[in-house]
C-alpha cells in the first residue's frame, strides 16, 4: 500500500484523474472501476475536462460499477447508475453498453449477483477507484463483511443509511439493502486508488492504513493488495502516525515508478 498526502482535495482528483488518464491513453480496451459518492466526483471532473479539452478518449474502455441500491426505480436520481452516468459517462464518449452495474430489477437476486461478478471478473478491472466510509466500509461491504466476499446483497447499517440520507429527502428514504461488489472481487481489480480528502475520513484513513486487517474495517483489506495507492488531503491525514514517512517516501519516489 502506498500512501499519498496531498496539499488539497484538488490535488487528490488531480493525481487520481491522471492515473485514470494514464491507463486509458496506454490501453486499447482498459476497463475503469467507477465509484459513487462525494470523494470521487472532482477525479470524473477532471476526466471530463481532460475529455473535451485534451482529447482523452473513452471509446474503447469498459467500465463496472462497485453496488447499486435495491428498490430504487431505475431513473431515480440517486440510482448509482444514475449518478454514475450524470456524473461521468454521459459527459465522455464511453459507449453506454460498456458500462455494466447489477441487476437489481430480478426476482433472483442471488443470480443476478453472480452474474455481475462473473462479468466483473471476465472484463477484468484494471484500476478500480474507492471511497471510504465513516464506518471503514469500501463499496456497501459494511463491518463484519468477510475479506474474501464475492458480489452479493447486503444490508445497510443505519449509520451508513444516516451517511447517505444528504443525497435523499430523509434517512427513511435510503434503501436497507444493496447489491455490491465484495472485498475479494474489488481485490481482483489490478490497481486500487482509494480517494479519502476532509476531517472526516481521518480516523477511517488511519484505522485502513495502520490499523489491523479485519472485518471490523473492511477497507484494511487493501493492506494486502499488490498495487493499492491511497490518495488522501492534509485533513484526511491527520490520524496517520507515519505520516512524515508516507511524506518522505513519496517525494524520493523512484522516477520510473508511477503511482
Amino acid at each position: 500500500m502506498e500512501v499519498v498526502i496531498l496539499p488539497s482535495a484538488d490535488r487528490v482528483a488531480d493525481v487520481a484523474a491522471d492515473i485514470v488518464a494514464r491507463l486509458v491513453a496506454g490501453r486499447s480496451r482498459p476497463t475503469i472501476g467507477l465509484a459513487t459518492g462525494s470523494s470521487p466526483l472532482a477525479t470524473y471532473a477532471r476526466l471530463i475536462e481532460r475529455y473535451q479539452r485534451e482529447k482523452l478518449s473513452f471509446a474503447g474502455a469498459a467500465a463496472v460499477t462497485l453496488d447499486e441500491y435495491v428498490g430504487l426505480p431505475e431513473d431515480h436520481p440517486e440510482a448509482y447508475r444514475a449518478v454514475i452516468r450524470r456524473e461521468f459517462v454521459d459527459h465522455v464518449d464511453l459507449p453506454l453498453d460498456a458500462l455494466h452495474s447489477p441487476d437489481v430489477h430480478t426476482d433472483d437476486l442471488a443470480c443476478a449477483c453472480d452474474r455481475y461478478d462473473r462479468t466483473v471478473t471476465g472484463l477484468g478491472v484494471d484500476v478500480q477507484l474507492l471511497g471510504i466510509g465513516s464506518d471503514g466500509h469500501v463499496g456497501f461491504n459494511e463491518p463484519g463483511s468477510s475479506l474474501t466476499s464475492r458480489t452479493r446483497v447486503k444490508t445497510l447499517t443505519t449509520r451508513t443509511r444516516q451517511d447517505n440520507a444528504r443525497f435523499f429527502g430523509t434517512v427513511d428514504d435510503v434503501p436497507r439493502h444493496v447489491v455490491t461488489q465484495g472485498l475479494g472481487t474489488i481485490c481482483d481489480a489490478g490497481h486500487l486508488v482509494m480517494i479519502a480528502t476532509g476531517s472526516t475520513k481521518a480516523d477511517p484513513i488511519a484505522a485502513m492504513v495502520e490499523g489491523p486487517v479485519a472485518a471490523a474495517c473492511p477497507a484494511s483489506v487493501l493492506q494486502f493488495h499488490r498495487h493499492a495507492t491511497v490518495l488522501v488531503d492534509e485533513a484526511a491525514a491527520v490520524g496517520l502516525r507515519l505520516a512524515d514517512y508516507y511524506r518522505e517516501a513519496h517525494r524520493h519516489k523512484p522516477g520510473w515508478q508511477p503511482l
